[in-house]
């Protein structure tokens, strides 16, 4: 397997190993033996032999780094062994004349031997801080990479994509379905292993053991198969296998540095497929199979759970709509059908003011049900993105006036205080529906307000905007329903509420929203309840 050396981005360039990496040392080791020497006899002349046993020492050194334990404890052996024969009299020879050079070969040989191995030590160490900061990097960028998917093929291919580049191998997940694998419903394109092998992934989902190439179980497959154990399940099945990366759907191998900046990491799987993983790389095989079983846990429990609120939402408000269609439909249909009823059988002996009386009903009560069929059809185009706004400069002044004169019938009885001063700018709006907001705003406080009690409707410039208020004198807001009474089929908890299917505030969010702007909602003052509404103001000429 791929070993590196030195670095410090725990994604480094792959050393050579088996008989290459030996004969690469050997002649690393021959050629500074050769340079150190060639050193030594041309200092000879100058230089005590004692001192020229330095050069060798630092030859000894630079073998240390370069080149295994084994080799550089046989060069320290040949480097003493050449500095008695080229810088010790008599030369050329193993004879020492002067005994004294023997304290000087045993000197030098411990301190070879000590250098060679200390920093073939370091060497080791060094290489395996790298290969766990690179195990650390792997996992920090796998756990960074699913937390950013919330669906389940998303995350098992985003694994799936970083083991190959973690491994500079081919990697893909088998997604399992009612307990059973199939290649078909896989995360990429491409294919690494061949379909005979898949009743090698349906035995691993089974069992949830590891097989494949390296293991006891079916050593002979091609790829390299772990189960993505989860707390409850079995999501799939990870199949890794050695040689170079393809590219999704063309089968081209990606080179390992085919990436600007990026290098084969230390758990690089060699391209040689009859090789098995080594312990580190099934390890941390091992580490990726479990953080992406644990992410495919969490996105099945948050699609679990906002499926549950969905349901509960729907739920809600299919009750609030079925509500509404028993009371607010049944309640106008009945008053129009026993009005209707009691027109057709008594009109003859009916007097003419209990005649007009009933007619006034069914108008009344028909058009509380046009407007009630009316808000559920436009809340059901708003959430449906369907409306399309007509947007224009208009006066809010024409906007508000033709409102008024609309609702007089109902305001009878109460006075309108408006505030709208001569040198409001134009709004860019669509003037049918701001018109419907003011409506539905001025009806609100109908509803929920006493007879007789004043209305006011002001506007102001603020800014790029324009604030629209509508006021009233009436029991004002409970705590904590400012937000709420926006929502739909929401009714309030005052008393004086009149029924409704609870759209008319739900409506009026949906047309300012729509229109970039904001309303909101909060007690006034002295008593009574201020609905705001803020809107872009729009450019005069």
């Amino acid at each position: 397997m791929s070993e590196i050396e030195g670095g410090d981005s725990g994604l480094e360039t792959p050393r050579l190993t088996g008989g290459v990496q030996i004969w690469r040392e050997v002649g690393i080791a021959a050629g500074v033996l050769v340079v150190s020497t060639l050193i030594a006899l041309g200092l000879r002349s100058y230089l005590a032999a004692t001192n020229l046993a330095m050069v060798y020492l630092l030859g000894v050194v630079a073998i240390a780094v370069h080149c295994s334990r084994r080799i550089s404890v046989t060069a320290s052996i040949l480097g003493v062994a050449a500095f008695d024969f080229f810088c010790v009299p008599p030369y050329l020879t193993f004879v020492v004349s002067d005994y004294q050079y023997l304290v000087t070969f045993a000197g030098m040989l411990v301190v070879a031997l000590v250098i060679s191995t200390q920093t073939a030590r370091i060497r080791a160490n060094a290489r395996h801080a790298s290969d766990r900061e690179a195990r650390a990097q792997a996992l920090y960028r796998l756990s960074r990479t699913l937390a950013g998917h919330t669906r389940v093929f998303e995350t098992a291919r985003a694994a799936a994509e970083l083991a190959g580049e973690v491994f500079n191998a081919n990697a893909v997940i088998f997604l399992a379905e009612e307990g059973k694998v199939s290649f078909h419903k896989r995360t990429s394109d491409y294919l690494p292993v061949p379909m005979a092998e898949e009743s090698i992934a349906q035995w691993v989902l089974d069992r949830g053991r590891k097989a494949g190439r390296g293991t006891e179980n079916f050593p002979e497959a091609m790829g390299f198969y772990l189960p993505l154990r989860g707390a409850r399940e079995t999501h799939g099945i990870l199949c890794v296998l050695s040689g170079s990366r393809t590219q999704n759907g063309t089968g081209a191998p990606v080179p390992a540095k085919s990436r600007p900046g990026r290098r084969a990491g230390p758990f690089a799987l060699t391209a040689d497929a009859k090789r098995s993983l080594s312990r580190d790389q099934q390890n941390l095989l091992d580490l990726f199979a479990n953080q992406t079983a644990i992410a495919l846990d969490r996105t099945l429990s948050q699609k679990v759970a906002e499926d549950t609120r969905l349901r509960m939402e729907t739920e809600q408000m299919r009750s609030s709509l079925l509500s509404a269609v028993s009371h607010d439909l049944r309640t106008p249909l009945a008053s129009i059908t026993g009005a209707a009823s009691t027109l057709r059988a008594q009109r003859d002996r009916l007097p003419a003011e209990v005649h007009e009386e009933l007619l006034e009903s069914i108008s009344e009560e028909a058009e509380r049900l046009t407007r009630l069929v009316a808000n559920l059809l436009d809340m059901t185009r708003f959430e449906s993105g369907a409306v399309e706004l007509r947007r224009d400069l208009y006066p809010l002044e024409e906007i508000a006036g033709s409102v008024l004169q609309r609702l007089e019938p109902k305001l009878a009885g109460r006075t309108v205080i408006t505030s709208l001063p001569e040198d409001l700018p134009p709004v860019f709006v669509d003037d049918v529906l701001i018109g419907q907001v003011i409506t539905n705003l001025l009806e609100n406080a109908l509803k929920y307000t006493p007879e007789g009690t004043p209305l006011d409707l002001a506007a102001q410039a603020a800014g790029e905007a324009v604030t629209i208020e509508v006021r009233d004198r009436g029991p004002g807001l409970v705590a904590g329903e400012e937000d709420r009474i926006f929502e739909k089929f929401y009714r309030g908890v005052s008393k004086r509420a009149r029924g409704g299917a609870g759209l008319g505030l739900a409506i009026c969010r949906a047309i300012v929203q729509a229109h970039q702007g904001s309303i909101r909602a909060f007690n006034r003052p002295g008593g009574g309840a201020v609905f705001q509404v803020r809107l872009p103001a729009g450019k005069t000429a």
